[in-house]
């Protein structure tokens, strides 16, 4: 099995030393019970990762030599998905699943049928949670980076993701083609960006459709089942993660 990720921030891996604090040191040495001569992988988040052994523990902190350093290079092409807010804590397991499949970014979309609505301390607090599912994930699935949580948005920023996107896909249930047949980039790069959109509980309505497919996205058939908004971004990425060779 490869060695635990813990999480810390920009520039803390540019030493031979590390003391790991706050929270994270805490987890470490208090849930974990990291021994001294284990060996962890840090990463910032950002594609460093080092390989580090423990050297000391505190009562909150532990403190790891610095043994190896690496920076990961992006994945290409670049996997984003447009998440329509949905009912209760299923954004949060969205996000989860999300992340351990690799999404690179993802991006909260108040539709027009989304039962949720994000406004004022509830945005702020929702958006923390959501985050923090990435960061959770993230270190579950032995991730050095940790996708990007936007800040939500609204149908007419959607469109301009898709507008700019090397390919946009819309999943729809009347796709007029399967999501395993749609065309992908050729030859991407880490600036090749594909923008999946899933849609709330009650479905997409017609002009938002109409704004999706003026931008150019493909309507795409995930398979033959309705999947919960929770569950077909999953999917969707299962699917472009094999398409795309990053898995």
């Amino acid at each position: 099995m490869t060695p635990p990720v813990f999480l810390t921030e920009s520039g803390d891996l540019d030493g031979d030393r590390m003391v790991l604090g706050g929270p994270e040191g805490r987890h470490a040495a208090t849930v974990r019970r990291l021994a001294v001569g284990e060996v962890v992988h840090l990463a910032d988040g950002a594609g460093t990762r080092a390989r580090c052994e423990v050297v000391a523990v505190g009562k909150d902190t532990v403190t790891f030599a610095v043994h190896e350093r690496t920076v990961e290079a992006p994945p290409a092409p670049r996997l984003v998905v447009v998440q329509a807010l949905p009912k209760g804590d299923r954004g949060e397991l969205a996000v989860e699943v999300m992340t351990e499949a690799g999404v690179d970014a993802v991006v909260p979309w108040a539709a027009e049928r989304s039962i949720t609505r994000w406004k004022a301390d509830r945005a702020a607090k929702s958006l923390a949670k959501w985050r923090s599912a990435a960061r959770s994930a993230a270190k579950q699935a032995r991730r050095s980076r940790v996708p990007n949580v936007s800040e939500p948005v609204a149908t007419r920023d959607v469109v301009e993701l898709l507008s700019a996107a090397s390919l946009g896909i819309v999943l729809h249930e009347e796709g007029a083609i399967r999501l395993s047949e749609v065309a992908l980039p050729s030859a991407p790069t880490d600036a090749t960006e594909i923008v999946t959109v899933v849609g709330p509980e009650g479905g997409f309505t017609d002009s938002e459709l109409a704004a999706f497919d003026s931008a150019g996205a493909v309507r795409a058939l995930l398979g033959p089942t309705v999947l919960r908004t929770s569950t077909a971004g999953v999917a969707a990425l299962a699917v472009l993660q094999a398409r795309c060779g990053r898995w």
